[in-house]
C-alpha cells in the first residue's frame, strides 16, 4: 500500500510539473507575441488596465496586477511616486488618504511607514499593502507590458526606475509615459535609445511636435482632436494610437453592454484602449475578432 502511494504521489508530481512547464511555455509564447504585435501588428487592439484596475482588488495593488495578467490584459498602467527616503512605490495620488487607511503625502513618509498601511477597496480595508515598483517588476516580468506613469517630472526618479528595469532585464516591456515635458525624451534615450516612450498629445500641434522627434512607438491622444487625417499620419509613422475609454465610454458600458466600446471603436485608428473595465473590453474585442 505504501509503495502504491509513493508511485501515485510521484506520478502526480510529474503531472503537476508538466502542467506548470506547459503553462509557463504558453505564457512566454503569448508574451513574445505581444511584444512583436505591439510594433508590427496595428490591427491587434491592445487593452490597457488603468491603475491596474480590477473590480475585485484595490488600484495599483499586486493582487490587481496578478488578476490582469491572468485575464490576458496587454498593458498595465501604473502610477509611480517616490517616498521620503527615495523608495519608488505604486500610488496615484499625492497623498495616501484616499487609497489607504493611512494619512499623509507619499513624499513626506518613509517607506517603513508606507509599507505598513493597508490599501482600501470599495471603502473596505484590505490585506493589500502599497507595493514597491520593484515588486511589480518581479511579478510582471515576461508576462505583460507596463505603462509607467511618473507623477513627478523628476529625472532622478526616472533614472532610478530605469536602473531597476535594467536590473530585471525588462527594457522591452516598459512604456515611459511623458505628459507635456518632451525634454525628458532625450534623457530617456540617453539611458537606452530603444526604450519605448509614450508622449501625451493634447492637440494636433502636439502631434506634429512629437512626430518631428521621430522614433516614437505610441502616442497618447485626446479624443477632442481626433480626426482621421492626423490619425493616419500617426499610424503611417509606425506609432500606435492610445486613447481612453475612461469616463464616458466606460460609463456607457456599465449602463448597457457593448454600447460604449462599440462607439469608441468607430474611431478606427485607435489601437490601444485604456479602461477601468479590462475584462469587459477584452470580451468585446475577442467577440469582434480584434484581440487574440
Amino acid at each position: 500500500m505504501k509503495n502504491l502511494l509513493k508511485v501515485y504521489l510521484k506520478s502526480n508530481s510529474w503531472i503537476a510539473l508538466l502542467f506548470l512547464s506547459l503553462s509557463s511555455f504558453g505564457q512566454n509564447q503569448r508574451f513574445d507575441g505581444l511584444i512583436d504585435d505591439f510594433i508590427k501588428d496595428p490591427e491587434h487592439i491592445m487593452v490597457a488596465a488603468h491603475r491596474a484596475m480590477h473590480p475585485k482588488h484595490p488600484e495599483n495593488s499586486l493582487a490587481a496586477v496578478r488578476e490582469n495578467i491572468d485575464l490576458g490584459v496587454d498593458i498595465l498602467e501604473i502610477d509611480v511616486r517616490g517616498s521620503k527616503d527615495g523608495k519608488l512605490v505604486l500610488m496615484h495620488d499625492e497623498t495616501i488618504d484616499r487609497t489607504t487607511n493611512g494619512k499623509g503625502k507619499v513624499s513626506d513618509l518613509d517607506f517603513s511607514i508606507l509599507k505598513d498601511v493597508n490599501l482600501i477597496h470599495n471603502e473596505e480595508i484590505t490585506v493589500e499593502h502599497i507595493p514597491t515598483f520593484e515588486a511589480l517588476l518581479e511579478i510582471a516580468k515576461g508576462k505583460i507590458m507596463i505603462d509607467v506613469d511618473f507623477k513627478q517630472d523628476d529625472p532622478t526618479a526616472l533614472k532610478k526606475a530605469y536602473t531597476l528595469i535594467k536590473k530585471h532585464h525588462m527594457e522591452e516591456q516598459i512604456l515611459f509615459y511623458i505628459y507635456d515635458n518632451y525634454q525628458l525624451i532625450p534623457l530617456l534615450r540617453d539611458l537606452n535609445p530603444k526604450i519605448k516612450i509614450m508622449p501625451r498629445a493634447y492637440s494636433r500641434k502636439d502631434v506634429r511636435k512629437i512626430l518631428k522627434i521621430g522614433g516614437i512607438k505610441v502616442i497618447h491622444i485626446d479624443e477632442s482632436f481626433y480626426k482621421n487625417r492626423i490619425m493616419q499620419k500617426i499610424r503611417s509613422s509606425g506609432a500606435r494610437i492610445w486613447s481612453n475609454a475612461l469616463g464616458k465610454y466606460d460609463q456607457m458600458e456599465r449602463l448597457k453592454k457593448d454600447s460604449g466600446f462599440s462607439q469608441l471603436r468607430e474611431k478606427k485608428y485607435i489601437n490601444v484602449i485604456q479602461t477601468d473595465l479590462p475584462e469587459e473590453l477584452l470580451h468585446f474585442l475577442r467577440e469582434n475578432q480584434t484581440h487574440p
